[in-house]
């Protein structure tokens, strides 16, 4: 039976197991498993970067609409729900809907109902906008994965599924 191609991560694990080989809480299956996780999560955010380097929106403006279209509320969200959501501060969401709303993708309204309050909402051109980057998206996230077919696919899910699990109970 033939043994599977190493890769960079192997060669990292085999380095810190040869260094920890008399420490019996290195756990070389934890590490490779962390790294490689970590290596594929890198990867995306390259990928994502470079996706909109040059682009009339930035990934990080990108994000701002991205949350917008997906956030929980009706139709709208004040920017501190927006920078709630997206863990940045409320003079970097002001900075990033400035952008959006002078791109005409979002525009910023008083809530009628209380007048110390604004409402974001995207508009069509930012709904369009958002619609196109989105399966951009996707199929760069497919390309990272597409060394798996959907049985594995199914199976890591599984797998990823049950760590989250135990982190969220």
């Amino acid at each position: 039976m033939s043994e599977e191609p190493r890769d960079s991560v192997d060669e990292h694990v085999a380095r810190w197991a040869a260094f920890w080989k008399d420490e019996p809480d290195f756990a070389p299956e934890v590490e490779g498993a962390l790294v490689r996780m970590n290596y594929i999560a890198r990867e995306l955010r390259r990928e994502d970067a470079a996706a909109f380097a040059g682009k009339d929106l930035s990934l990080e403006d990108y994000k701002t609409l991205h949350a917008l279209m997906i956030q929980p509320w009706p139709v709208e969200a004040t920017p501190a729900q927006l920078a709630d959501t997206l863990n940045v501060t409320r003079a970097a969401i002001t900075s990033r809907v400035d952008r959006l709303a002078t791109a005409q993708l979002v525009t910023r309204q008083v809530d009628e109902s209380d007048r110390r309050r604004v409402l974001v909402k995207p508009t069509a051109s930012g709904r369009a906008a958002w619609s196109r980057y989105i399966f951009e998206g996707m199929a760069r996230d497919q390309r990272i994965l597409s060394a798996l077919d959907t049985a594995e696919l199914k199976q890591l899910n599984a797998l990823l599924r049950k760590v989250v699990r135990s982190r969220e109970s």
